[in-house]
């Protein structure tokens, strides 16, 4: 099995930008995702589609980074009518966002991706991050998705005493 991060290609228009997932989308390209959103949403960006076409899998890291991002773009309603679009994302993914109980922050879309013309195709170029970094975004995460969703605590609540040890000793080595 590839550990390699998924790619992500970057497409945008005035004030729409989409970018599309190649692979499966884990903890260490979440960093890089979280950082690429965070960069669009600096420029004025406010409405998204994420691409799920190429998109295998989502681990709870990334999930947990998509849903703090829903949680950001939707802060009033959560509905799922706002800012963010999974454009064909694949029936396990829509299960994990269900089961999480976080799908109500997206609107589900299948079918052709018609962009329109305009847009230009910028190429995204992921940085190394940080093991601290990793650890930190990883914890984040997992703690955004408890938050979302009070059934998730059991499920998740190991894992964040775990990452929050393990960021402690990582800073404290550095």
């Amino acid at each position: 099995m590839s550990t390699n991060a998924a790619r992500m290609l970057v497409l945008v228009g005035d004030k729409f930008s989409c970018i599309k997932i190649i692979g499966r989308a884990d903890f260490k390209s979440s960093v890089d995702f979280k950082r690429l959103v965070n960069e669009l949403i600096s420029k004025g960006f406010d409405y998204f589609i994420i691409e799920l076409s190429e998109c295998v899998l989502m681990d709870s890291t990334f999930l947990g980074v998509l849903t703090g991002f829903g949680l950001q773009m939707n802060p009033q309603s959560g509905d799922g009518k706002g800012a963010i679009e999974l454009f064909n994302a694949n029936p396990r993914i829509a299960e994990l966002l269900e089961n999480l109980g976080v799908l109500q922050l997206f609107k589900l879309t299948q079918g052709p991706l018609q962009p329109p013309t305009g847009c230009q195709t910028h190429t995204h170029a992921p940085l190394e991050p940080a093991k601290d970094e990793v650890t930190e975004t990883c914890l984040e995460a997992h703690r955004t998705l408890m938050a979302a969703n009070p059934d998730n605590v059991p499920r998740f609540k190991d894992v964040t005493r775990f990452l929050a040890e393990d960021l402690k000793k990582i800073k404290a080595a550095t």
